[in-house]
């Protein structure tokens, strides 16, 4: 951490060793800046008061979180553990910051790493195809997935274990091709997965999340490694040229926060960085210095805006998760039924089932039968997968 220096990363102030009660244990203690927030505890006020986060705080959180891990990655640096606990909030600056670098690492290609890492809704796919020589792309899905969860108001991949994670995956991506599954782990070479279509991104989000917001979910969340945007990429995405417009402000009419404020080793990592800066600059705008913000521990200032509210709630407990249906939609049965046949079981059909339309929860759920996930553990079991369970 001492190596890192960039706005959106937390500030190491100070750290020393201690010893514990043994002779034999010793801590290292790390003193941090503070930062007040989470986005989880922000996401989790949201979601039970049945409101949405405002997307252009969606936009300034996951901005400032790509900007972040290009900086990293470019220094070779994986976090490996990107989730909402792990990123710091300032609600009156709404600066972000990443922390928590207990699992990050300096991936070198050619050498193995442990496979059974990051927390597991947020998991690549590749890691839990046992992959162990991945690379910092599983930081990019893991904030693919912390997007998709900021427009639902609950994680897009729920599973209960480390299996069931694989079988929320494929729900919605559907069955990974060969071609992907060797992309994700060379070591692969037959499996024998349910072929299962891939749901229409359009039907995972609500009506009113914008289409540039599920095409950049989508562009994240795939199953090639390689084929994810990069963090650099993922800033310049449309998604996020309101930040880049004059004039933008703060729903509490305060400026934004520095987005465009690149350090002198940004400016570095690629030839075309002067892209990453809006038309026009003016003082106290989107552009503006740190020193037009309140500072972080002046917490009488932090002010919450007004959040959207979602007239018909979607289920927030995770039991009965549901990003397969759009908010009050109604669908017919063309639309929600996929007939999908296994490759020895014409029985092993596949279908989303909708619930009936007098359900005030409109919970629609894919139906997946237990022939998936057991073919599943079966497949990662067989192959001596390590956190199947987990």
């Amino acid at each position: 951490m001492r190596q890192l220096d960039h706005p959106n990363i937390v500030q190491l102030k100070y750290f020393f060793h201690s010893v514990g009660d043994r002779k034999d244990d010793v801590y290292l203690n790390l003193v941090l800046e503070f930062i007040p927030e989470t986005v989880y505890r922000v996401a989790r006020r949201y979601a039970r008061q049945k409101e949405t986060i405002p997307l252009l705080f969606v936009k300034l959180y996951m901005y400032q979180l790509f900007r972040s891990l290009a900086y990293i990655h470019h220094k070779g640096i994986c976090h490996r553990d990107i989730k909402p606990q792990n990123l710091l909030l300032n609600p009156a600056t709404a600066v972000l910051k990443l922390c928590d670098f207990g699992s990050a690492k300096v991936l070198v290609r050619g050498e193995p790493n442990v496979s059974y890492i990051c927390s597991r809704y947020y998991r690549a796919p590749e890691l839990i195809f046992g992959a162990v020589d991945y690379t910092c792309q599983i930081d990019v899905w893991s904030a693919g997935c912390v997007l998709a969860e900021l427009l639902l108001g609950q994680p897009i991949f729920p599973g209960e274990s480390g299996v069931d994670q694989l079988v929320e995956i494929i729900k919605i991506l559907g069955t990974p091709s060969r071609e992907q599954i060797h992309e994700m782990n060379p070591d692969y070479r037959e499996f024998k997965f349910p072929q299962i279509k891939p749901h229409l991104w359009s039907k995972v989000f609500r009506p009113r999340v914008p289409s540039e917001a599920i095409q950049l979910v989508s562009q994240l969340l795939d199953y090639t490694p390689s084929k994810r945007l990069e963090p650099l990429d993922a800033c310049l995405h449309c998604f996020f040229d309101e930040l880049r417009q004059e004039g933008t402000r703060l729903p509490n009419d305060r400026p934004l926060p520095p987005l465009f404020n690149l350090t002198p080793y940004e400016m570095t990592m690629r030839d075309d960085m002067y892209k990453f800066l809006p038309p026009s600059r003016t003082s106290g705008g989107a552009g503006g210095s740190e020193s037009s913000l309140p500072p972080t521990s002046d917490l009488s200032m932090v002010e919450q805006p007004q959040p959207h509210h979602i007239t018909d709630a979607v289920d927030r407990t995770g039991q009965n998760h549901n990003p397969s249906t759009s908010e009050g939609s109604k669908l017919s049965d063309s639309e929600i039924r996929l007939a999908v046949v296994a490759p020895s079981r014409s029985s092993d059909n596949i279908q989303l089932i909708s619930n009936n339309s007098n359900n005030n929860d409109n919970n629609n759920n894919i139906d997946i039968p237990h022939q998936l996930k057991d073919s599943c553990h079966e497949e990662l079991e067989s192959r001596n997968i390590q956190g199947v369970n987990s």
